[in-house]
């Protein structure tokens, strides 16, 4: 352990594997995976549309371009930072800063979104069926859905990650910055190594999460709601009332929970439930 950390501290990475990065990576990297829950149902949803072919290229093309969207706005940290600051609009009396616009504007388009989707699913396939027409999503379009949605959810991941691992905007790393930035080489390397895990893990889930949701259209309905709520949660955020992520996800822990328990009712024989 001692010439491990003698090594380290020879190539500079003393910081690095310090006790409290270290703490700092687990503790980022799991924040990572659960805001990440979001955007996994958001690509089930999408991908769905998508010629059974082409669903599982998009899935990874949409996650690989959205972990080195996210990469790139962690290097640009120190302008992400001032987001918050920036008085941008004033909506009815209400100051809404850049950040503020970016939330409002991505529940708007989620809550747009869900809701076509919705019609899409209880209207939409009856009707094209009928035509005989064919779904008219395209992967490209798919994609940029992901990445545009993914940009709103970065913003405030990058913010968390940014407080993290340098709390106060203090000198907690002495390492020299990333150039053209503020952010401690080593505090960099713990949040994009935690923004890389996350996208590894939705990687992993991402295509049974999908197939699960396309085999029952009830969850398929519940997912859609999910994506309804966290629209609101966008836009009252934006609006400046904050409603914690526990309990939203609690509310879903709970909603997947019950429709558990249906699916596992549905597939029992008639005669036992009878």
């Amino acid at each position: 352990m001692c010439r491990l950390q003698e090594f380290a501290k020879l190539l500079g990475m003393n910081e690095l594997l310090a006790p409290a990065s270290l703490m700092a990576l687990v503790a980022l990297t799991t924040l990572e995976v659960v805001l990440g829950v979001d955007n996994l149902v958001f690509i089930a949803i999408l991908t769905g549309r998508l010629p059974p072919e082409e669903r599982a290229s998009a899935r990874r093309l949409g996650l690989g371009m959205a972990a080195f969207g996210r990469i790139a706005l962690l290097l640009a940290a120190s302008w992400v930072v001032t987001l918050e600051s920036q008085n941008l609009i004033s909506l009815a009396g209400i100051k809404l800063s850049a950040r503020d616009a970016i939330l409002v504007a991505g529940g708007v388009f989620l809550l747009a979104k869900a809701t076509w989707e919705i019609h899409e699913s209880m209207e939409g396939h009856a009707s094209r069926h009928a035509k005989g027409d064919s779904p008219t999503a395209t992967a490209a379009n798919v994609i940029g859905q992901i990445l545009l949605l993914d940009l709103v959810f970065s913003i405030d991941s990058v913010l968390t990650a940014v407080a993290m691992v340098e709390p106060g905007n203090t000198a907690k790393y002495t390492s020299a910055p990333i150039p053209f930035t503020s952010i401690p080489w080593p505090a960099m390397a713990i949040m994009s190594a935690a923004v890389l895990a996350a996208v590894a893990v939705m990687l992993w889930f991402v295509t049974p999460v999908s197939n699960f949701i396309e085999r029952h259209p009830t969850v398929k309905m519940l997912a859609l709601a999910f994506l309804l709520l966290i629209g609101v949660v966008l836009v009252a955020d934006g609006f400046g009332t904050h409603i914690p992520r526990g309990y939203i996800y609690f509310a879903m822990g709970f909603s997947i929970f019950v429709e558990m328990l249906n699916i596992k009712a549905g597939s029992r024989p008639e005669e036992m439930r009878s």
